[in-house]
């Protein structure tokens, strides 16, 4: 496999999921630092939705236009309040591509808040 690194788009397994969490296969962002990509099986990813107009209004989510760059196939949203911990040995599926400086730097601001960082 390749090195996974900060603001690739990766698909990931993410079922089992239990109540409101994202589940099934889906594109996710890793937004862990390439230290720890590089070290440990666990990483942190936010996973990608498919854009509407209500999740669009949310602040912590992240409109993503598809690009040849991001690989992804439709307008999507990076929903940050859903970000989870996942081994990348179990539920890794595939690399798609990687997001551009931008769109990561309003990923971060939305982790901001759901961290409560600012």
């Amino acid at each position: 496999m390749n090195t996974l690194t900060r603001g690739m788009v990766i698909d990931v397994n993410l079922d089992p999921s239990k109540g409101s969490e994202t589940g099934k296969i889906r594109p996710c962002v890793i937004v862990t630092n390439n230290t720890y990509n590089a070290r440990v099986p666990v990483i942190q990813v936010v996973p990608l939705t498919e854009w509407s107009v209500r999740k669009a209004g949310i602040i912590t989510n992240v409109d993503i236009v598809p690009s040849t760059s991001n690989g992804l196939s439709k307008k999507s949203v990076a929903d940050c309040l859903q970000t989870r911990p996942i081994d990348h040995r179990a539920r890794f599926v595939k690399i798609r591509g990687k997001l551009e400086d931008g769109i990561m730097e309003k990923i971060d601001e939305a982790l901001k808040i759901v961290f409560d960082l600012v």
